[in-house]
């Protein structure tokens, strides 16, 4: 189980009401009518779908040539899958691998690249842009989605199409876009099998969660004494630079997204060279900021000891910085690990916050204004 540490009482001055809105099932209830709760808590279950399903991936012909370059197009819960596939696999692919959030795709992807295309809802406009891209520049493409416009050219097209159950919010879809990626590119022979890993990884996961479930009161729940603590207060999450990095960004994708408040991260030893200048004058905010320390047992020497003097600095400004300990001894494990109680936590908080978690109603509007 992942585990935190902070130098301050980790219970908020309001402590016991916030704990009752968290241990109350039916408070819980009447906020989650699209059901938010239950596709954290099966997270484990999805990843077991999303193996059978890239179990089922048949490689064509031409996914047997050595291709030079590998792209992930794909927008918010879509990308991040292929964002996590890459630093997962950065010490064993030996081919770049990009991820492209954009209409246009980088200059170099050429009929020597691979482009995945991920879009859960088959209808992103960005990625059937990035789609059309890919086409005119001859590249291979295969497709994950649940149908839409990007299912109907994958067909007409006669591409590889990996298809996904429906019925979730992309930012919920996370195994059904890292499981199925992972396995195809474990097929095409660009790495070794990672059956075992995910094996243990849904071991892991199903072990953990008892402890962030609802049943489990907030004074002994990790993700709950988070929640409480990020509560009225803007999280700023710092990860190290290589197998935590994407987790910082899902922590605050979640927490904007669940919980309907501001998050910002950010990654060492980068932020040293310019964002930690920022801290020096903060006392119209001090008491909004908190500071989430993503950490794993395996970050850089010297990241570990950047880290340990930045909480110095900035517990001296009378900031709290909590630790958050990856836990597990392989690297799916701990990044997954994180990746449970950042979801577990941005839903309490969702709670807190009395929002429901499930809709995003601005980001659909700006769609629809899009369309106009």
């Amino acid at each position: 189980m992942t585990t935190i540490e902070t130098k301050d009482n980790i219970k908020h001055a309001d402590f016991a009401e916030l704990a009752d809105r968290l241990d109350s099932s039916e408070n819980i209830r009447s906020l989650d009518p699209a059901g938010m709760y239950d596709k954290i808590y099966h997270f484990p279950q999805q990843l077991e779908q999303a193996v059978e399903i890239g179990g089922r991936i048949e490689l064509p012909a031409e996914f047997g040539r050595n291709f030079r370059s590998l792209i992930v197009a794909g927008m918010g819960g879509s990308a991040i899958g292929g964002d996590l596939v890459r630093s997962y696999l950065s010490d064993r692919l030996r081919i770049p691998f990009v991820v492209c959030r954009n209409y246009r795709l980088p200059d170099f992807v050429d009929e020597n690249s691979l482009v995945i295309v991920s879009s859960y809802s088959g209808n992103t406009e960005e990625t059937l842009a990035a789609f059309d891209d890919a086409t005119k520049r001859g590249a291979t493409i295969a497709c994950i989605t649940t149908g839409g416009e990007l299912g109907k050219l994958a067909q007409r097209h006669k591409l590889l199409l990996v298809k996904l159950p429906e019925g979730y919010q992309p930012r919920a879809a996370l195994g059904f876009s890292f499981v199925p990626l992972l396995i195809l590119i474990s097929k095409m022979g660009l790495v070794g099998s990672v059956d075992d890993d995910l094996k243990e990884l849904i071991r892991g996961l199903k072990s953990y969660r008892d402890t962030y479930s609802t049943e489990t009161g907030a004074d002994k729940n990790p993700a709950k004494l988070l929640a409480i603590k990020l509560y009225n207060r803007i999280p700023i999450i710092y990860t190290g630079p290589e197998l935590t990095d994407v987790v910082g960004t899902r922590w605050k994708g979640q927490i904007c997204e669940n919980a309907k408040a501001l998050a910002f991260n950010n990654q060492f030893p980068e932020f040293n060279h310019n964002e930690l200048v920022g801290w020096n004058v903060i006392e119209a905010c001090r008491d909004k900021l908190v500071v989430l320390c993503l950490r794993d047992g395996d970050d850089h020497d010297r990241v570990q000891l950047r880290m340990s003097i930045v909480r110095d600095i900035i517990d001296k400004l009378h900031v709290e910085v909590i630790n958050v300990l990856s836990q597990g001894d392989f690297a799916l494990g701990r990044m997954f690990s994180l990746i449970q109680l950042g979801d577990f936590t941005s839903f309490y908080l969702a709670v807190l916050n009395k929002v429901d978690p499930s809709p995003v109603k601005v980001i659909d509007y700006l769609k629809e204004e899009l369309k106009k």
